[in-house]
């Protein structure tokens, strides 16, 4: 396995190459916003995001702080060796939607238990996400679904080259 040149972090950001594996958990009051078809429909400053070796960060946000009436329970699932088992949400706003674009932890393992039914969303699906007012970038590959923002440096996990990590 080849491990890439890690991007030495400048004053203010983080490299994912110093994220832990197995991932951590942690509170953030940073301001995060999910924007589709020109709806708000996640504001918080509530959010946890889980940090992870060669990942940007992921936000889960508590539904509280979620316009839960555009989220449609999908059959989709996946299982996370961390997380446990995820649960998946379409997003529909008036005649748009994105299948598949938002997943929740409805009995997350132990170490995850405080992100119980907290939902992330994949960036690449929404037409915006924010944190702190900066449109966020996903994450390679539009398999995971980390957020880049200016603060965060890689090189991230899901781009081209980078299944052998």
């Amino acid at each position: 396995m080849i491990r890439p040149q890690r991007i030495e972090p400048g004053p203010g950001q983080e490299s994912v190459w110093d994220y832990p594996r197995p991932p951590r958990l942690e509170e953030t009051n940073k301001h995060i916003q999910v924007i589709f078809n020109r709806v708000t429909i996640a504001d918080t400053h509530r959010a946890k995001r889980v940090l992870e070796t060669s990942h940007p960060p992921s936000y889960y946000i508590p539904p509280e702080d979620i316009k839960m009436e555009y989220l449609i329970q999908s059959p989709q699932s996946s299982f996370c060796e961390w997380k446990g088992n995820a649960d998946y949400y379409t997003v529909r706003v008036g005649e748009k939607q994105a299948q598949n674009s938002a997943w929740y932890y409805p009995n997350p393992t132990p170490a995850f238990a405080s992100i119980k039914d907290h939902v992330a969303f994949y960036a690449h699906l929404m037409d915006a996400c924010y944190v702190n007012g900066e449109k966020v970038q996903p994450q390679p590959g539009n398999f995971y679904g980390g957020w880049v923002t200016s603060d965060i440096v890689g090189p991230f996990k899901g781009g081209l080259g980078s299944w052998g990590w």
